[in-house]
């Protein structure tokens, strides 16, 4: 082996690891920003439910959202997601159901009943708020979710910042937390790669 190639052995190596390393940083990083800026939207990232009732996972995020909009942060939630074959309901709309009980008011709440992934939720919510002449959101979903979630808010054209929940299953143990950091770097890593690709197709949520 030359000099030469062992040099770009030894880049190749390095880049391998530094790279998902500094994604890593990020993905922890920004799981730790609460930003409650004024937002025209309040938006909850939609996750699993069954039979109309959202998981506690999703429960987390929702009861995260009514209290931003208990505190005026915007003036209306957008809830997101669709269905998967079978069901009889939506994320969204299970979604919507859980926060009027939560107290939060029906005229108050907008489903966004499209979208199987992040991706398609944020590019059905982006056309949604410039629709009302909006911009801004706040994004609500669990820590470790709200780097690559704003990434793709921004790629959509939105204003976007992120406020994640800090209970729930999601955030229980360190455990967990550092298998989502583990997970959610390989998803920036799989969206980043579809980016210039120039596909659209998400990592699996």
């Amino acid at each position: 082996m030359t000099r030469a190639l062992g040099w770009v052995v030894v880049i190749a190596l390095l880049s391998c690891l530094i790279i998902p390393g500094f994604i890593a940083f990020r993905v922890w990083y920004v799981a730790r920003i609460d930003d409650r800026t004024p937002a025209d939207a309040i938006v909850v990232l939609g996750a699993a439910q069954y039979n109309g009732i959202p998981t506690p996972v999703f429960q987390a995020r929702l009861e995260h959202a009514a209290t931003l909009f208990d505190e005026g942060v915007a003036p209306q939630i957008i809830t997101v997601g669709g269905s998967q074959p079978g069901d009889l309901y939506t994320e969204a709309g299970s979604g919507r159901s859980y926060l009027t009980q939560l107290g939060v008011p029906p005229e108050a709440i907008l489903a966004v009943e499209t979208g199987t992934n992040t991706v398609g939720s944020l590019e059905a919510v982006a056309q949604t708020v410039r629709d009302q002449g909006g911009e801004s959101v706040v994004l609500v979903s669990d820590p470790t979710h709200s780097y690559r979630s704003r990434m793709m808010a921004h790629d959509v054209g939105l204003d976007a910042w992120t406020s994640p929940t800090r209970h729930g299953p999601a955030v229980w143990t360190r455990e967990n937390q550092i298998m989502s950091i583990i997970r959610e770097t390989g998803a920036v890593l799989w969206y980043q790669y579809q980016r210039l690709a120039g596909s659209n197709v998400d990592f699996p949520d």
